[in-house]
């Protein structure tokens, strides 16, 4: 709070501080691409203004301070000298300005996640209790566009029609995740990474798969939807550890 204090422009200081964590812990798990993928955050009522990572600052090094606050509405947004990167501007600024419900959203090209992407059959089955996390809950974009850049922003924003799906399984292209806060959406971001990967190393072995009914994969994501605080104790212990390491996220 002292380093908040003693720089301008410091606003929503906690929340700035769980999303750098975020940054630190996706780059730890390397599921970031080199100065690539986004990460943002709303912080008004309707959802349309936004902390991000500043452009093409690598993930482990960024910081609480170093995060834009940006306006999903202001056209000038890429005229300034801190402008954000063009397609996290067009991917970022078009969820926040049609999709109210993502208060957070988390773009990375992760390998499994990826991989998944790239299959023409890009569906998770529920084979074990992480995919089944997902059932009937994410959105498949089967029409990959190029860049994301204004156009292709607010034309997968659109895709996030149903409540329940907060994962976009981006063809060709990565996964978008939402959520209503930092931890819940990190975590789930998380969860959907060992899922995919489970799965596509499932596919591997040529081996007939275990899929779980329709109904007990439905029960187990409504379970673990009401978790007690699972996402929130997550982002706390990766917290601790980044502070015991001495780690500079919170500044």
């Amino acid at each position: 709070m002292q380093e908040a204090a003693a720089r301008p422009n410091m606003d929503h200081w906690p929340e700035r501080v769980e999303l750098a964590a975020a940054f630190r812990w996706t780059a730890r798990l390397n599921m970031h691409e080199a100065v690539a993928n986004h990460f943002s955050l709303s912080v008004n009522a309707d959802g349309t203004r936004f902390l991000m990572n500043p452009n093409q600052v690598h993930f482990s090094r960024i910081r609480a301070s170093d995060l834009l606050l940006i306006d999903a509405n202001d056209p000038g947004t890429l005229d300034g000298p801190d402008a954000p990167d063009p397609t996290a501007w067009g991917l970022h600024g078009g969820l926040h300005r049609h999709c109210p419900q993502a208060r957070c959203a988390m773009h990375v090209h992760s390998t499994f996640a990826t991989v998944l992407a790239s299959l023409a059959d890009s569906r998770l089955p529920p084979i074990d209790q992480n995919s089944a996390t997902f059932f009937n809950r994410y959105v498949i974009d089967e029409d990959y566009g190029g860049l994301a850049f204004e156009e292709e922003g607010a034309r997968c924003a659109r895709l996030f029609t149903d409540p329940r799906q907060r994962v976009m399984i981006m063809g060709n292209h990565g996964v978008m995740v939402i959520g209503d806060t930092v931890a819940e959406t990190f975590n789930r971001m998380f969860y959907f990474e060992r899922a995919a990967e489970t799965y596509i190393r499932a596919l591997q072995t040529g081996q007939p798969l275990r899929v779980l009914s329709d109904e007990i994969a439905e029960k187990t994501a409504r379970e673990l939807e009401t978790y007690p605080e699972q996402d929130k104790r997550h982002l706390a212990e990766l917290k601790a550890i980044l502070d015991a390491e001495g780690s500079d996220y919170a500044t």
